[in-house]
């Protein structure tokens, strides 16, 4: 017998992140239909991310960003996606590798990835744990150490997830 095996987390993680590379290319081509909008979280400090240095300052380990309304130049390859997006009135390029992406939500489908940042430990989609039945909505302000997420609206305000929802 070998020790070889498949690596079936990493399989898992590749698809996954094609879901999130493929909702991004209708954004891009179709733009958001109806109700849906993202929210990519990704870490800042991750090889390959380029982001302004007041951007990396204020969000030093982990940035949520919201695509809905006002984004702009979104651009797509195979590893990485670009977006242009407005803080506090004035317009930052991103450039994000898909494997710095953490989390992946569209809450108006109840929608969400969360992706694993462990080598080979693949991705786990939002579950039961991440899901109030109670009022059948996805809980998407949370974090997988169950911590709160930030998001930095286009007037500069940081506003908690947790305030959209339902209580």
């Amino acid at each position: 017998m070998t020790d070889e095996f498949i690596d079936y987390g990493k399989l898992m993680d590749r698809a996954m992140r094609g879901v999130l590379r493929d909702a991004l290319k209708i954004a891009r081509d179709q733009g958001l239909p109806g109700d849906h909008n993202f929210y990519i979280t990704f870490e800042t400090q991750k090889a390959g991310v380029d982001i302004s240095s007041a951007l990396s300052t204020q969000y030093p380990e982990e940035m949520t960003i919201v695509l809905e309304h006002q984004f702009w130049d979104l651009d797509i390859a195979e590893d990485s996606f670009a977006v242009t997006l407005s803080f506090g009135g004035k317009r930052e390029r991103l450039f994000i590798p898909f494997d710095a992406v953490t989390a992946f939500v569209d809450p108006s489908v109840k929608f969400g990835l969360q992706f694993s940042q462990e080598e080979g430990s693949g991705i786990s989609q939002l579950g039961s744990e991440n899901y109030d039945t109670d009022t059948n909505e996805l809980i998407v302000g949370e974090t997988s150490e169950n911590q709160a997420t930030d998001v930095a609206t286009d007037d500069g305000t940081v506003v908690t997830l947790d305030s959209f929802r339902k209580k």
